[in-house]
């Protein structure tokens, strides 16, 4: 089985968690030890499926965000319906669930909420389809279906609802000296120049927030900030760099936010894999936060004021 950590990444975390083309084709095709009896191998997309059905990583199911955040927020859905859906497609807290997106972005917002709910095993592919299809691997145009529905997940449920904070809380947090909100959007949404979304009014950001940066300026699918060219995560200690000329640091409760989350959900995996411990995604975000008149909006300008002092 190839190796899975990284060389430029520091040993502590959870490296397992961020894995590479070469292993899952070689676990796709049965050549190397399954992680788990109950593992399972899903595209994340947006589409229905359309894009799927062209062709996927041979063994994967489909999974669709509409079945984990709902309009007019894109907040998780409620967490009855999270549970059963989780349940219609054989996931329960002791499975391993791999996930890959033709943007990644997407497969991470289900990998957050996936830990959320307790799942134990959750693993992203470094760099997703793209990553994939670079390597020369195969696709697979037969459909395959999830495992049986099953009728109990088997703890709690949601096991980890620290992982996920509201608005209230987002507000509380701005007033602990132990914790931080921190914005995963670009330069120019956190300047206030550009809301970033077609459908989000609000130009400006939340009074507190810290940058934690994302990508590219006009590009809400951008993570160049954390990403190669080629999609695979930068080394830790380079993002951990950035990180702390913010003031933002694995011993403090980071909560991540965006525009409405699959960036965040990003930085909350990769912040995870670290080894960071006190971390949460703020589902709302930008979207939520700029929707109520009675929030505060604050706008910044200049580079000196996208570092925390």
């Amino acid at each position: 089985m190839p190796v899975l950590a990284y060389p430029h990444h520091p040993p502590a975390g959870r490296w397992q968690q961020l894995v590479a083309p070469l292993w899952l084709d070689q676990l796709t095709a049965g050549r190397s030890t399954a992680p788990s009896a109950h593992w399972q191998l899903f595209e994340v997309g947006n589409d229905t499926g359309w894009s799927y059905s062209s062709g996927h990583i041979p063994g994967a199911a489909y999974l669709d965000t509409s079945c984990f955040e709902q309009a007019p927020l894109w907040n998780k859905v409620a967490d009855a319906d999270l549970l059963q859906y989780l349940l219609a497609k054989g996931i329960a807290h002791d499975s391993c669930v791999i996930l890959y997106g033709r943007n990644n972005l997407a497969a991470a917002r289900v990998a957050h909420l996936l830990l959320y709910a307790g799942v134990q095993d959750v693993r992203l592919l470094d760099g997703g389809l793209s990553a994939w299809n670079a390597a020369g691997l195969p696709l697979s145009c037969a459909g395959h279906a999830a495992r049986a529905s099953i009728s109990s997940f088997g703890c709690t449920f949601p096991a980890h609802p620290e992982y996920l904070i509201d608005t209230a809380q987002a507000k509380r947090l701005l007033h602990t000296e132990t914790a931080v909100l921190v914005s995963i959007r670009s330069r120019a949404e956190f300047c206030g120049q550009t809301s970033g979304y077609s459908y989000i009014q609000a130009c400006g950001e939340i009074p507190g927030g810290r940058w934690g940066q994302a990508g590219a300026d006009g590009d809400i699918n951008s993570m160049s900030a954390f990403q190669h060219a080629d999609g695979r995560m930068k080394p830790a200690l380079e993002i951990c760099r950035f990180w702390h000329a913010a003031g933002i640091y694995p011993a403090q409760h980071n909560a991540f936010y965006c525009g409405t989350g699959w960036r965040a959900s990003l930085a909350f995996f990769y912040a995870w894999v670290m080894g960071w411990e006190n971390i949460s995604v703020y589902d709302g975000g930008w979207h939520e936060w700029s929707s109520d008149p009675a929030n505060p909006i604050e706008r910044r300008s200049g580079v000196k004021n996208l570092i925390a002092a």
